[in-house]
C-alpha cells in the first residue's frame, strides 16, 4: 500500500521541487559532493617521474605503438563511461557494414534523450551520414539507429559490442547501450576501465575511415528524401587546443562524470588517453587539462628504444647426433637461427629516462637427436622491469641425424681401411 501510495505522490513532489528551485538546488548539491572528493587529491608536482595531480578519478596514458601504459591512475577500475562508448559502436559500424547502407530509424532510435540529432521514425539515412552525427556530436538516437541496423537489435549490438571487446584486449568492460548512457541489467553495469578504454582507441585508429571521421571538424548532410538538412561540428575541442590530435571522443552522464579518450602525434611519439570520471558540473575543463598535462609528460619523459638487438652466441650440442664429415668423437652442433620479421625489426618502446631493456636467451638443455631444420630449439626474449615485452622463437639452422649402428660401423671402416 505504501509503495502505490509513493508513486502516486512521487511525480508531484518532483513537480513542486522543480517549480520551487528546490530541486535545481539538490541536484547542484550532488554534483557539488561529487567533484568535492574529486578535488580531495595530493598537490603532487609534476616531473620525469609522474605527471603531477590530475583531477580524473581514473586515467591512462598508453604508447600507441607498444601498447605499453606508461601512466596510469585507477587504470584497472570499472566506471560508467558514458559517450566514449561510441568509439566501440563506430568501429563496429565500420567493420560490419557500407557507407552507403540505408538505415531506417525506428521509434526507439527516435524515443533516445539528449543529446539527439531529432531523427524522426520511418526516416532513412546512409550510414556513413550517421556515423558523422554519432562521433561530431554525439548524438544517442544516432546511435541506437545504428546499433538496430548493425546487430538487428539493441541487444544483438551489445553482444557484438562485448565480443569485440574482448577480442581487443579488454578485461573488464562491459556494454549495454550503443550510446554510452547509464544502464544496468543482470550481468552488471554499463561499464569500462581507463586501461580498456584506451585499447579500444588504439584499435580504433588503425581504421582509416574512422580517423577521417573523427577529424572532420563540420559536416552537414540530409535524410535520404532530401527534406531535412542537418549541419554538424565537432565537439572536440582538443583538436583546436594543440597540435597532432588524430582522433577523440568526450562523454558525460550522470554516473561517469565528465570522460575523455584520444589519441596524438606528438613529435615522433604516438599517444593515447584516456580519463574517467574527470569532474562534474560545473567542471567541463577538467579533461583538457588532465589531457594536455599527460601530453606533456609523454612528450618530455620518454624516448623511443629499438626492441630489436642481434642475440650473442646461440648454439646448442646435440646428444646422439651426427653430421656430415663428422667423426667419432666429435660432438654435433646447431646454430640458432631467430625468426624476427621485418617489421617487428622495426618496432620500437618508449621507455622513460633511466629504464633499459634486458635480453635473455633460452635454449634448450639438452637437445636429442634428431633434430630437423626449422625445429624451434628456445625462445628469445626481451624484458623490461622483469617483464616480457617481445619474444621471438629460435629455431634449428640445420638437420642432425641420430646416432646409429650402420653410422658406427661405417666409421669403424674407414679408421680401419684409411
Amino acid at each position: 500500500m505504501r509503495q502505490a501510495v509513493l508513486k502516486i505522490l512521487l511525480p508531484s513532489v518532483i513537480f513542486f521541487l522543480s517549480i520551487s528551485g528546490i530541486w535545481e538546488n539538490v541536484r547542484a548539491e550532488v554534483f557539488a559532493e561529487k567533484n568535492t572528493v574529486e578535488k580531495k587529491k595530493l598537490d603532487i608536482p609534476a616531473s620525469e617521474g609522474n605527471p603531477g595531480s590530475l583531477y580524473s578519478m581514473s586515467a591512462v596514458l598508453m604508447d600507441g605503438l607498444s601498447g605499453r601504459i606508461l601512466y596510469e591512475k585507477g587504470g584497472d577500475t570499472p566506471r560508467a563511461n558514458a559517450s566514449t562508448t561510441k568509439v566501440l559502436t563506430c568501429i563496429l559500424a565500420l567493420e560490419n557494414g557500407a557507407g552507403d547502407d540505408y538505415v531506417m530509424v525506428s521509434s526507439k532510435a527516435a524515443a533516445q534523450p539528449d543529446v539527439q540529432l531529432g531523427l524522426e521514425e520511418g526516416e532513412q539515412y546512409y550510414l556513413e551520414d550517421l556515423l558523422y552525427s554519432l562521433m561530431l556530436m554525439s548524438h544517442n538516437d544516432t546511435a541506437v539507429a545504428i546499433a538496430e541496423h548493425i546487430g538487428g537489435s539493441v541487444e544483438g549490438f551489445a553482444e557484438m559490442m562485448n565480443e569485440k571487446a574482448e577480442e581487443i584486449g579488454c578485461t573488464d568492460t562491459y556494454f549495454i547501450t550503443p550510446n554510452g548512457l547509464d544502464a544496468e541489467d543482470e550481468n552488471g553495469k554499463h561499464h569500462t576501465t581507463a586501461r580498456d578504454l584506451a585499447l579500444i582507441m588504439r584499435y580504433a585508429i588503425n581504421n582509416k575511415t574512422f580517423l577521417k571521421i573523427t577529424e572532420t571538424r563540420e559536416y552537414t548532410f540530409s535524410d535520404l528524401n532530401k527534406t531535412r538538412f542537418f549541419s554538424l561540428r565537432n565537439t572536440n575541442a582538443l583538436l583546436d587546443m594543440t597540435e597532432g590530435v588524430l582522433s577523440g571522443k568526450t562523454g558525460f552522464t550522470g554516473d561517469a562524470g565528465y570522460c575523455y579518450v584520444c589519441a596524438c602525434r606528438q613529435e615522433e611519439k604516438l599517444l593515447i588517453i584516456s580519463l574517467l570520471g574527470c569532474g562534474w558540473p560545473n567542471n567541463k575543463t577538467y579533461k583538457w587539462k588532465d589531457t594536455k598535462k599527460l601530453l606533456e609528460y609523454g612528450k618530455n619523459s620518454f624516448f623511443y628504444e629499438a626492441l630489436w638487438k642481434v642475440p650473442g652466441n646461440c648454439s646448442a650440442e646435440v646428444k646422439n647426433g651426427v653430421e656430415r664429415n663428422m667423426t667419432i668423437g666429435d660432438k654435433a652442433i646447431v646454430h640458432g637461427v631467430v625468426s624476427i620479421s621485418e617489421k617487428d625489426r622495426r618496432k620500437r618502446i618508449l621507455l622513460k629516462k633511466g629504464e633499459s631493456l634486458s635480453y635473455s636467451l633460452d635454449l634448450q638443455e639438452e637437445l636429442q637427436a634428431p633434430v630437423k631444420k626449422g625445429e624451434q630449439i628456445g625462445t628469445y626474449t626481451c624484458s623490461l622491469d622483469g617483464r616480457p615485452v617481445a619474444s621471438y622463437p629460435v629455431t634449428a639452422d640445420r638437420t642432425v641425424k641420430e646416432l646409429s649402428f650402420f653410422w658406427c660401423m661405417d666409421q669403424v671402416f674407414h679408421e680401419f681401411f684409411h
